[in-house]
């Protein structure tokens, strides 16, 4: 188990730091993405769609306020569009995060993990539990980018990630997109309401995944 918390923790951080970063520069802030998605949709909705699944997409890269995305995306683009655009960021987000892990992974293990005992111990682990840490990974911010590179990293077979991640991932964007298509400024409260109920139900899951599974492994 250390090794794939080491893993874990390293991965994290790293994801984590551009958050920080984007926190102390002022770069991609809620705001300018609300200003940028306002001018777009102006112009485009295929614009405005484009935007939001770069964005979402970007995501693996650099930490995004993922929830408010998604349920920008519905405000500006309606329920339909909407919640197609984000879980098409989404979706090559974690495609991506797969295939490159599952490309470069070893060398990351070899500098984590330089025991080979330990990197298989990891490997083992994340088989055993990684489908439901790639579920309710949307719980917390960085999990999810997190939990798709172990997926690469851990040679989880492809088709077993992309069913995890769309099961977590395609409810998400439609319970947001269509709290963001009901919303206005006048009226924010369902998207608030969506918000909580997704982060309460979401973190729910987690708790019972720390206290029943993973404290045990």
């Amino acid at each position: 188990m250390a090794a794939l918390v080491k893993i874990f923790l390293m991965l994290a951080l790293a994801f984590a730091s551009t958050f920080v970063v984007l926190k102390a520069t002022g770069i991609l802030s809620v705001a300018q993405i609300e200003g940028w998605l306002d001018a777009a949709s102006n112009l485009s909705p295929g614009l405005v769609a484009a935007i939001i699944a770069a964005l979402l997409f970007a995501d693996l890269f650099i930490a995004m306020p993922t929830l408010t995305l998604c349920l920008l995306a519905g405000y500006f683009l309606g329920f339909g569009v909407g919640s197609m655009a984000s879980i098409t960021g989404l979706t090559l987000a974690g495609i991506a995060g797969h295939g490159l892990s599952r490309l470069y992974g070893d060398k990351l293990l070899a500098r984590i993990a330089r025991n080979p005992q330990q990197v298989a111990e990891a490997k083992d682990m994340f088989q055993k539990h990684g489908f439901l840490m790639i579920l309710i990974g949307r719980a917390m911010p960085i999990i999810p980018e997190v939990s798709a590179c172990m997926s690469g990293i851990t040679r989880m077979r492809f088709s077993r990630f992309l069913t995890a991640w769309w099961l977590g991932t395609v409810p998400y964007c439609l319970i947001a997109a269509y709290a963001g298509s009901v919303s206005t400024v006048d009226d924010p409260m369902p998207a608030i309401y969506a918000a909580l109920t997704l982060s309460a139900t979401l973190w729910g899951a987690w708790f019972y995944f720390h206290r029943r599974i993973w404290a045990k492994i």
